[in-house]
């Protein structure tokens, strides 16, 4: 079969397009998929550049297979795997194989997609949509009232967590890199969107002194001390990529010195736990999607020959919607 696949760790120019790739078996616990669509998103380039070579959490090794989420139809179900069958519509991610004509994923990360769902909006919803899900719903605990800090706003991501976040009636104030991607942030409903310059005392102003409930940060070591600053005391800090680099010199003194902060890094993986958490964090984007109060931008579909060219524009900082490559269009 066709795939996408990384034998050494580089630059986009290490990933190579194989048209003699077995196609995978169906083993126990898992199901074989016929992939229509799969997602490209930041953690295809982090896997190509190495940086999961040592993960616990994510333990993908080489020789593998690019593409952590996908969407299509099953075709086989392994030995213990009773809630999913051929013919059921799926979509799944943080299990990689997607950049192939067929993926074996693991039960318990597959979710079922509504019919009104295009495979394509799927794939490109999944990984985003539960993981802007869960920082909302589970790390800051977000509610009507509360009032949070978006960095990055006009990312995949964080166009998500903007909306999510006025869904629930929070007070959004967002930031971005430029006059275009704080427009972003506008349209997708933020209360507020500023550069980064001087984020934290526009928000002090804004407060009364009193900071923000929750930041949201995926910029890492250019923000996060600014962002304690933007916090109020006992607040809470969600550092959830590091875009910019780690902080590897952090007192956690200095969260005490900054208001009694709670800083947390979480990671997808372990807010995906069983199958049902798959189901129900897919449930919610898809009907917050369906309803018309999510939504998802693709900002373009490819084949895999041109997955190359993306991810170059990902490093370039050039690509801000979500990309999505087509393995067949044929499904429905």
């Amino acid at each position: 079969m066709k795939a996408l696949t990384l034998e050494t760790y580089g630059g986009p120019e290490v990933v190579q397009l194989r048209l003699d790739v077995p196609k995978p078996q169906v083993t126990a616990g898992h199901v074989l998929v016929k992939v229509a669509c799969a997602g490209i998103n930041f953690m295809d380039v982090h896997t190509r550049q190495g940086k999961y070579a040592k993960s616990v959490t994510y333990p993908v090794r080489l020789p593998c297979t690019l593409g952590m989420e996908g969407a299509g139809v099953v075709v086989a179900v392994g030995e213990g795997v009773s809630h999913l069958a051929p013919g059921d519509r799926v979509a799944w991610c943080i299990s990689w194989g997607a950049f192939a004509e067929y993926a074996s994923v693991p039960a318990a990360r597959v979710a079922q997609i509504p019919n009104a769902i295009g495979f394509d909006q799927a794939a490109a919803a999944m990984f985003q949509g539960c993981t802007a899900h869960y920082l909302i719903e589970d790390v800051a605990r977000l509610q009507a009232g509360n009032s949070c800090l978006i960095h990055a706003a006009s990312g995949s991501i964080g166009q998500l967590l903007v909306q999510m976040a006025r869904r629930l009636g929070a007070t959004v104030f967002t930031t971005g890199s430029s006059t275009e991607k704080c427009a972003i942030a506008l349209q997708r409903g933020a209360d507020h969107a500023w550069p980064y310059d001087g984020f934290a005392e526009r928000v002090l102003q804004v407060t009364q002194g009193r900071g923000v409930d929750v930041v949201f940060d995926s910029v890492g070591k250019a923000t996060l001390r600014e962002s304690f600053s933007a916090c109020r005391t006992r607040g809470v800090i969600v550092n959830y990529g590091n875009v910019s680099g780690s902080i590897t010199d952090l007192d956690p003194m200095e969260l005490g010195e900054a208001g009694s902060l709670f800083l947390t890094r979480p990671r997808l993986n372990d807010h995906m736990a069983d199958g049902p958490t798959v189901q129900r964090r897919a449930n919610a984007v898809f009907a917050a999607m369906l309803e018309g109060s999510l939504t998802v931008d693709i900002e373009g579909h490819y084949t895999l020959e041109e997955v190359q060219q993306v991810h170059a524009r990902i490093e370039a900082r050039q690509q801000i919607g979500k990309a999505v490559v087509w393995l067949d269009r044929e499904l429905h």
